[in-house]
């Protein structure tokens, strides 16, 4: 927060808006950062409509607003605070980015990542919008990582093995547990960063554990049953592991500005020498856990050299249908152009029939699966290999299996899932990305895999049939199709149509979601009507309070002028609480410290303000006040205020946030609208329109962290362990949309 001597802005204001500002381009400033260039923060600061910036530090709490990345104000000093921290709050550019969601799910599972790398740290996660809440904190920190991931599975041995030290300035923080699994699961981390094609740190960890392993084995005579050619290898040996490697580097060197793989050398001798030296002494004082982890790597290596046997007998029956055709089953494409080639693997016999009256037969090839799809995640290679569907599969894509896939064989350049949208159409293609991620991970990486998005919806109206995607854009077509005929009378005699109404509900559509997000604090449109600003017809952005007084303020400069007078008065800083979720409970007032019990001020920023205050602005410009917002009270005698005509009909509305939803529902009207359930359900001609067509059809491709999720599920949805199963259908039994009974 020190004036930065050379570029003459605070620290503030400089790691806010200057590219490579960061503090680890000071030495000794960051020993572990993640980060390499400077830039993550300052980029959100420059795609945010707005931003602001709280930090506690030094016993001072400092505040400073930016607009579009650029700083509206200085660096205010709002009062004292014992608290060390930081809060950020921005809101995403619609100029930049017209629609904005935030995925839940991917920031729990990173937050949570968070809360297990860094033991003792306690992470909120709160979804205003929903009212979703979670807390992350993890005392034994990736020991219980591993005990999550391993949850659903049978274990060889009882206890999460967990190592720590230190040396040359590199930590580490590595923990492992063996399941009664066929796959491996390792996660790993360089300064909380994920590193998902691994690097040095992960080649120490594999390579210390194959060779101690095995030395144990030999020392232990645990191989004699083995021949001398078929000790285990360090895939044999990582069979079922389940790991967590966390390092912490102080000059990390990253292949890549996505930071997936390491390449500090000197990290790889550290952590293969302080893995070997902990688990050779482990394996020596844990007879028994030790003799089922070698157990464990002996059946992995007897399985492969059953899977040699199957991949054999796949080759040879492959090389006998070169020379005259492919699985019967498969409807292959004319073309040999493998860059235009597609394969849509579709369920049943049915789908099959329109996809292949539907397709356009010179670059696109169906392969209907009857059969069951085997478990990968549950079954050993060789058995995979046995599986009739499987094997057609293999042959059809022609780029080999396992470590022996080779893309340059591949017969096709997109392979995709087409399945339907009930629950055993989700089953399959679990089952299928499964597959790939476990068995040809080279597909899935290489961008090859996609999962087809059929639409969601058939409408037609008299003259048109048309297919929505998604329950959004339904509601954005309803929308539209009712503006199409609509006329509003707000009566004053105008009578508002055509591009004024689209207008005026695009700002009833925006201002809905801050409102509702002011209610959910408990603060009501009404009420907060009242306190408008007389000078500027703003609403009050801040909600203050201090010891027993309350306080609404509409701009930053009023809530500091009331601070530097409370100053003033009391003859010092004054003390800075930290405002909680939602309203107060009864009988709590925020402005008194539960520590001491003296005053404190605790600032509520009303962050959907600022987005009523800009939509009311532009309804005024089309003649509305907030009044019109608010119903009024009428007798039943009395007539609506507002008026929305639709040809002939005519629907009464108490106040303007009614014309939304009366909209979309007159714009059902007419309208014949199909919620599509399985693609047997359409024709070879609906098909083609809507999910086979290259100018028409949305494909999702498909990421290792796609599959790697899908894989991660299936592990709790179809391990051996009960208990996380019923536990997994009983905290999402509420999020189900569309049951399929």
């Amino acid at each position: 927060l020190s004036e930065e001597m050379e570029r003459d802005v605070s620290t503030l204001e400089g790691v806010m808006t200057v590219l490579k500002f960061g503090g680890k381009f000071e030495k000794g400033a960051y020993q572990t950062s993640g980060g390499l260039h400077g830039v993550g923060v300052t980029v959100v600061n420059f795609l945010s409509e707005w931003c602001e910036v709280e930090v506690s530090r030094e016993g001072h709490v400092w505040q400073q607003e930016y607009q579009r990345g650029e700083p509206t104000g200085p660096v205010r000093k709002m009062g004292a605070t014992t608290r060390t921290g930081t809060k950020t709050t921005f809101k995403p550019d619609p100029q930049i980015f017209p629609q904005t969601k935030f995925s839940w799910d991917v920031l729990a599972r990173r937050l949570r990542e968070l809360a297990y790398l860094n033991s003792g740290l306690r992470v909120r996660f709160v979804d205003a919008a929903s009212g979703n809440a979670e807390e992350y904190f993890f005392e034994r920190g990736i020991v219980q990582f591993v005990e999550q991931l391993n949850q659903a599975s049978e274990h060889v041995h009882g206890d999460v093995i967990s190592i720590k030290g230190s040396q040359d300035g590199v930590s580490w923080d590595i923990a492992f547990q063996y399941a009664k699994e066929y796959t491996e699961n390792l996660h790993s981390y360089v300064n909380n960063i994920s590193t998902t094609e691994g690097g040095t740190h992960v080649a120490g960890f594999r390579s210390a554990l194959t060779r101690t392993l095995n030395q144990y084995g030999k020392k232990s005579n645990l191989y004699k049953s083995l021949s001398d050619n078929l000790l285990p290898t360090g895939e044999d040996v990582r069979e079922g592991l389940t790991a967590i490697i966390s390092v912490r580097v102080p000059h990390p060197q990253f292949e890549g500005q996505t930071k997936t793989k390491l390449g500090n050398g000197e990290v790889e001798g550290i952590i293969n020498s302080a893995v070997g030296d902990f688990l050779g002494k482990y394996l020596e004082e844990n007879p028994k856990s030790a003799k089922a982890i070698i157990e464990k790597g002996i059946l992995a290596a007897e399985a492969r050299e059953a899977a040699k046997k199957a991949r054999k007998e796949l080759r040879d029956r492959k090389n006998a249908l070169s020379g005259g055709g492919l699985p019967g089953k498969l409807r292959d494409c004319t073309s040999r152009e493998v860059e235009k080639c597609e394969l849509y693997l579709v369920e049943g016999d049915s789908a099959g029939g329109s996809a292949e009256g539907g397709r356009l037969r010179e670059y696109q090839a169906i392969l209907p699966l009857r059969g069951k799809i085997i478990n990968a995640y549950k079954s050993r290679t060789a058995k995979v290999l046995a599986n009739e569907e499987v094997s057609s599969l293999i042959v059809a894509i022609g780029s080999g299996f396992g470590e022996e896939t080779d893309l340059g064989k591949r017969r096709y350049d997109k392979i995709v899932i087409m399945t339907d949208a009930d629950v055993d159409g989700s089953h399959i293609r679990t089952l299928l990305l499964t597959f790939f991620y476990r068995q040809m991970p080279q597909l899935v990486s290489a961008g090859h895999v996609y999962v087809a998005q059929p639409p969601l919806f058939r409408v037609r109206s008299k003259k048109t049939v048309y297919y929505v995607q998604t329950e959004d854009e339904m509601k954005t077509q309803l929308l539209d199709q009712g503006l199409g005929e609509g006329v509003f009378l707000p009566g004053d005699g105008r009578e508002i149509s055509g591009e004024a109404m689209q207008k005026l509900c695009r700002t009833l559509a925006g201002l809905e979601d801050a409102l509702v997000a002011l209610e959910r604090r408990g603060v009501s449109l009404r009420d907060h009507a009242g306190r408008r600003d007389a000078a500027t017809g703003k609403l009050p952005m801040y909600h203050v309070y201090y010891g027993a007084e309350e306080h609404w303020f509409v701009s930053r400069d009023q809530l500091e002028a009331f601070v530097k007078g409370k100053e003033t008065t009391s003859g010092g800083e004054l003390v800075v609480g930290r405002p909680d979720e939602g309203p107060p409970a009864a009988g709590v007032t925020p402005g008194t410290s539960p520590d001491t019990g003296g005053d404190q001020l605790v600032v509520v920023d009303l962050h959907e303000v600022r987005s009523i205050n800009s939509a009311l602005k532009e309804l005024e410009a089309m003649g509305f006040g907030i009044g019109a917002l608010l119903p009024e009270d009428r007798t039943g005698s009395e007539a609506p205020r507002y008026t929305l005509r639709r040809g002939d009909n005519e629907i009464g509305l108490e106040d303007l946030r009614g014309l939304l939803t009366a909209v979309r529902r007159a714009g059902e009207k007419g309208l014949s609208i199909t919620r599509f359930k399985g693609l047997g359900e359409m024709n070879a001609e609906e098909l083609r329109d809507t999910t086979l067509d290259p100018a028409n059809r949305t494909l999702l491709r498909i990421t290792m962290a796609d599959a790697a999720a899908a894989d991660d599920l299936f592990r709790v949805l179809m391990g051996e362990q009960v208990e996380p199963r019923r536990e997994f259908i009983e905290r999402h039994a509420l999020d189900v949309k569309n049951l399929d009974v």
